[in-house]
């Protein structure tokens, strides 16, 4: 048998390394491309000039690295998921640049078999490497992994213990940024680290209906393989689930309204995927500033941010119910750390 079913939860083994396959060049076009699928605009990423005066020459957006790496992951760790849960304790290492050819390496450090029996959640850490063997991207995800075998033996339990929050001093501030020459003008918003504070929200107020041919093309463009992106006859209900990272790259995309000078993901703390999306569904985002931080460079500030992505018609700047749950509409939960000018 030449072809790959994909692996099932029965599959791994704590420990384990594996090598994903098919390095994958980025150019300049998945920047525009990119920038075609979300209305993405913070100015870094949308001209060199400008990332020239703060340092850098035109880095590829951080979130297209995320779902290029993710990408190389999908066939050997979610190609039989039921849903992908979360992330933590991830980390942008260094900047990738059109031309880098990306690598992707995971290590499974958890595994735990559903009370059903069939299915079970893993536990993995991927790293991403460019041409040069250099970590680009380092980030811990746990997905539900339907069993081949619902009568398999259960592994023993193994949950990873991961940390709440990336240190502020493990933030990677690019060699090279410097925001001392800044132009607010030309990034859209005046607003600096030191205008926001902690606890304060942001409602972005701008909304974006997901289309299917859009949502393909973005899991085609990262050659995402996972079968409930795909195939319609994957799930019961005949429905292809949006990719979670099309949700996030939205949400991120429409950020931008308020938080204009939030130039580069530095890491990701945590983060869930709390409701299926699916084409026709209209998303809207808000943000709360978690935390605030000094970097090593003075002209660089970190701010620690929710982003919450929802359907429209929920109401905004919400998140949990008295009862403590998700409220009704949210779609994504995701705690992040961003660099902004000082």
């Amino acid at each position: 048998m030449k072809t790959n079913p994909g692996r099932f939860f029965e599959d791994y083994t704590v420990g384990e390394v594996i090598e994903h396959a098919v390095p994958r060049t980025l150019a300049g076009g998945e920047k525009a491309l990119y920038h075609a699928l979300y209305p993405a605009r913070h100015a870094l990423h949308s001209c060199e000039a400008f990332a020239r005066d703060c340092g850098l020459s035109g880095p590829i957006d951080d979130l297209i690295v995320f779902h290029t790496v993710f990408g190389k992951t999908v066939p050997d760790i979610s190609l039989n998921a039921v849903a992908n849960l979360g992330y933590a304790d991830g980390r942008w290492l260094r900047p990738v640049y059109p031309g880098d050819s990306l690598t992707a390496q995971s290590r499974v450090i958890g595994l735990k078999q559903n009370s059903s029996g069939k299915n079970g959640v893993v536990w993995v850490r991927t790293t991403g490497r460019n041409q040069r063997g250099e970590e680009v991207l380092d980030y811990v995800r746990w997905v539900m992994v339907r069993k081949r075998d619902p009568e398999a033996p259960a592994p023993e339990t193994v949950v990873p213990d991961l940390p709440d929050v990336v240190a502020p001093a493990a933030l990677v501030v690019p060699e090279g940024l410097d925001f001392a020459a800044y132009d607010f003008t030309l990034a859209g918003e005046p607003h600096r680290w030191g205008d926001y504070g902690i606890g304060e929200r942001i409602d972005h107020v701008d909304r974006v209906t997901i289309e299917e041919a859009e949502h393909m093309m973005a899991t085609r463009l990262w050659q995402n393989t996972a079968k409930v992106h795909f195939d319609a006859t994957n799930r019961e209900d005949g429905r292809r689930l949006i990719y979670g990272g099309h949700v996030i790259s939205l949400a991120r995309a429409l950020s931008f309204n308020g938080l204009a000078n939030a130039q580069i993901i530095a890491a990701l703390n945590g983060g869930a995927h709390v409701s299926p999306c699916f084409a026709g569904d209209t998303v809207t985002a808000w943000s709360e500033v978690l935390d605030k931080a000094e970097t090593a460079v003075p002209s660089v500030g970190a701010l620690r941010l929710r982003l919450v992505a929802q359907k429209a018609g929920a109401p905004a700047c919400s998140l949990r119910g008295e009862d403590g749950k998700y409220a009704d509409g949210v779609l994504l939960d995701l705690d992040y750390w961003v660099l902004i000018p000082t």
